[in-house]
């Protein structure tokens, strides 16, 4: 897997010419280009992905893909692809464009470490690779609209499951947990993370696993696999097996109708992964995981430094 990362990265960077090049490559000790990042609309350091060539395009998609399991590169593609939908949906007045995303590498393979961060409008995700290791939060996917419909009836949502998966949580367990999971009647206008470059003092409310019976306790951990499936077998394998299952808790915040504004998010000791669909009348999502120590590899690059200094 290791191997494919950097290939496809190589494959990136052969491509690009001496301007792209200098517009592309940053260091990975750049501690600031590494920890800033956003979900909004706005200009990104890197290259443009619709600004570059057939191939050169095709190049950045294998990187993503290198990264991405099946389904979660789909998502990826279906957000970008919703940027053409919100402008039309706006009339064209702010010339969104699903080629409105940019590649930034940090070092290249070879160093050790180096990384790059793909990122626009509702998705970005920040890869960073030392000895041997991959890092790959924060990961954030959003869709507006967050579903399309016909007649009432949903033709198209980048988000569906992690919609589907925690109502169903909610709705299986009893009614004793489902009081202790349900925390708010209003959801937070947005996530409580934001973008800031390290997670703050997030209190942990809601259901424990302890407090929930077995096949709801399977689902919880199952909402949770979801988010780490975003990332191909191996890798998400390796998220999985560091986390303590038994601290976990999920809160839920909002209304639980459909078509009405929720939250939720689910916390563990290095943990957070939260969901929002609160704006433009509950049709507006937002969602992301991220790791507490280990955001934009911070672990990973502690680590190697230590390494390094002994």
């Amino acid at each position: 897997m290791l191997h494919e990362i950097a290939e496809a990265t190589r494959g990136v960077i052969d491509l690009l010419d001496e301007r792209q090049r200098v517009a592309a490559l940053r260091a990975v000790t750049d501690d600031d280009l590494r920890r800033t990042w956003a979900y909004t609309p706005g200009p990104r350091p890197g290259v443009v992905l619709g600004e570059l060539r057939r191939d050169q395009r095709k190049a950045v998609h294998r990187l993503l893909s290198c990264v991405l399991s099946p389904h979660a590169y789909a998502q990826v593609m279906a957000v970008m692809a919703w940027e053409d939908v919100l402008d039309d949906r706006e009339g064209g007045h702010r010339d969104r464009h699903q080629g409105d995303y940019c590649t930034v590498l940090l070092g290249e393979p070879g160093d050790d470490p180096w990384g790059w961060r793909f990122e626009g409008h509702h998705l970005s995700i920040s890869v960073v690779v030392a000895d041997g290791r991959v890092s790959a939060t924060p990961f954030f996917l959003g869709a507006n609209p967050a579903r399309v419909t016909y007649r009432g009836r949903t033709v198209a949502q980048p988000l569906r499951l992690e919609e589907e998966l925690a109502r169903e949580l909610l709705d299986r367990m009893g009614r004793t947990a489902r009081g202790l999971a349900v925390v708010g009647d209003r959801p937070p206008p947005d996530l409580l993370s934001g973008n800031l470059p390290r997670l703050g003092d997030i209190e942990p409310r809601g259901v424990t696993p302890a407090q929930l019976d077995r096949p709801s306790r399977g689902l919880l951990v199952g909402l949770v696999r979801y988010y780490l499936d975003r990332l191909h077998g191996d890798l998400a394998d390796d998220e999985f097996d560091q986390l303590d299952l038994d601290r976990l808790h999920f809160a839920w915040e909002g209304s639980s109708r459909r078509g009405e504004g929720h939250y939720y998010r689910i916390q563990g000791p290095e943990l957070l992964i939260e969901y929002d669909n609160t704006a433009n009348d509950a049709n507006h999502a937002h969602s992301v995981w991220r790791r507490r120590s280990g955001d934009f590899g911070e672990d990973l690059l502690a680590a190697h430094r230590a390494v390094g200094h002994r």
